[in-house]
């Protein structure tokens, strides 16, 4: 997020609307000086494909927008599709497959202290 790091998007939209239409626009766009959306997803998609390589399962608690980032690597989806996928807070979302091919469950809320289906 580089300097908009800690601020709210409706306070950044206020004081640099261009640059927030051209980050949510186009994916190799960074006016705040971080990493642009396309660096972000292709990070996502090395470490998903260092999971695949692996093998075995993995679980990871992460921010919503490495969900996001999570599904459109998995789905193959352009990268303009970030901005569409919503992540509800404590939502389980769960990818499986194998030889380079994932698939997306989207599992639900998180119910009470451990995920659905566990004790």
């Amino acid at each position: 997020m580089g300097r908009w790091r800690g601020l709210a998007l409706e306070d950044v939209l206020a004081a640099e609307p261009a640059a927030v239409s051209a980050w949510l626009s186009d994916a190799d766009s960074a006016p705040h000086g971080g990493e642009t959306l396309a660096q972000f997803l292709g990070r996502v998609a090395d470490w998903l494909a260092g999971l695949a390589a692996e093998g075995g399962r993995v679980v990871a608690v992460v921010e919503p927008d490495v969900v996001r980032a999570c599904v459109v690597c998995a789905l193959g989806a352009p990268p303009s599709s970030f901005w569409r996928v919503d992540v509800p807070p404590l939502t389980v979302t769960a990818l499986s497959g194998r030889d380079g091919r994932w698939n997306v469950r989207v599992a639900g809320e998180l119910d009470g202290p451990a995920a659905p289906g566990t004790p």
